[in-house]
């Protein structure tokens, strides 16, 4: 397995061509069992539940409930466990105590494989010892950061994902929003550095709206290793059909 790379179950994270996530964004049982089929025919290789749109989101049994379901349903395939706030552009509208507890909840389940923790939503001691919970309980953790206004310099953003490296987190994963051209080089640019310079772990980076759809393509170059796609309902700005993204990533493949 190369250096830098980590495996979940059967999948290696970080080598090859970036992995393709496509997000579960259901709000009752039927349509996250719907959106699940509809998964297992795609060229998915991890799929991310966003746990924010289920209705039942503020019941924690019936959420690891479901998860157990979902992953019972989803064949093989990973499944990343994703509370996005609405700090962070996503439903979710809780507070610090109740979103640790939940995370820890599907941790301790046994039916999450990778766990989203949104890294500077609360203070870095707070979600570095998050981190460490999560990580006892046997799950990798994706350190997250989003901005939905701007894409900060280069230096600010390699430095934000060092700072996740440093926390402890299995990959770290950096969303940025473009003004202009010169913002998706930006991030393009920070990608690199972060991966020729300081990363020992993969990288998830993306340059967010149609805008930045060069970032959710390039990631084999750059150093990104995965990509969003979507069948259906897209969970954020820029998301394209997975059966197209496979096709893209395929010809741009270094291998």
């Amino acid at each position: 397995m190369k250096k830098g790379s980590l495996r979940i179950r059967n999948l290696v994270i970080g080598e090859g061509r970036p992995k393709i996530c496509v997000p579960i964004v259901g709000r009752t049982e039927p349509e996250i069992f719907a959106q699940a089929r509809a998964l297992k025919a795609s060229p998915a290789d991890l799929v991310e539940w966003r746990v924010d749109w289920f209705e039942k989101l503020r019941e924690p049994d019936a959420v690891t409930e479901m998860l157990e379901k979902l992953w019972k349903r989803l064949g093989g395939l990973q499944l990343l466990f994703t509370i996005r706030t609405k700090a962070e552009g996503g439903e979710a509208d809780i507070p610090w105590q109740e979103y640790r507890e939940l995370n820890l909840a599907a941790a301790r389940s046994g039916f999450a494989d990778l766990i989203d923790v949104e890294m500077f939503a609360q203070t870095i001691p707070l979600t570095e010892k998050l981190v460490e919970e999560l990580k006892a309980c046997g799950v990798a953790v994706v350190g997250s950061s989003h901005d939905f206004q701007k894409t900060p310099s280069v230096s600010a953003m390699v430095e934000r994902m060092c700072v996740m490296q440093q926390s402890g987190v299995s990959i770290s994963k950096l969303a940025v929003t473009p003004q202009s051209e010169a913002d998706v080089v930006a991030l393009l640019n920070a990608t690199w550095e972060m991966k020729s310079r300081y990363a020992d772990r993969p990288l998830i980076t993306m340059s967010m709206g149609k805008l930045g759809l060069l970032s959710r393509l390039s990631g084999e170059l750059f150093g990104s290793a995965v990509t969003f796609g979507c069948v259906g309902q897209a969970s954020a700005p820029g998301q394209i059909e997975a059966w197209h993204l496979a096709e893209y990533l395929e010809e741009l493949s270094e291998g």
